[in-house]
């Protein structure tokens, strides 16, 4: 299995550039807690966003990072819970065609990804993964 350590798609000349169309429905956790995705367990502290995407996948997203992300579409009110739409701000993708694992954020979860699964960088040091037939679903190639 491919490990991904230490590594910066935006060195990547196979890596491009993507927008998410998704609406996505929230719950801001409570309580610390871990949901497990399809792609490994994700710890989530108080305040913490609780996604549950249009594929039914469900995923945790530190507050801070998730005002950042999303914006509410009405009638939800920003920080309450609801449906929310992703801000259309490019992320850096690359296709990754063998089974592996990548750091979700420092300090936090490993995701494993199979081979033809997306693997998805928002910024330095914070990764995702997303399976290939959401992200066919949810994401659109810019330029």
């Amino acid at each position: 299995m491919l490990e991904l350590k230490d590594f910066d798609l935006t060195l990547d000349p196979a890596a491009g550039r993507f927008i998410k169309t998704e609406i996505v429905q929230v719950n801001f956790a409570s309580l610390p807690g871990e949901l497990i995705s399809l792609e490994g367990p994700n710890r989530y502290q108080s305040g913490d966003a609780i996604i549950t995407g249009c594929t039914g996948d469900r995923w945790s997203v530190d507050r801070h990072r998730f005002d950042t992300k999303y914006q509410a579409v009405p009638p939800t009110v920003d920080g309450e819970d609801g449906a929310y739409m992703a801000k259309p701000v490019p992320v850096l993708a690359k296709q990754i065609n063998e089974p592996f694992t990548a750091a979700r954020s420092a300090g936090r979860d490993v995701l494993h990804g199979e081979a033809g699964d997306w693997l998805m960088q928002y910024g330095p040091g914070d990764f995702g993964v997303c399976g290939q037939s959401r992200f066919a679903r949810v994401y659109q190639k810019v330029g």
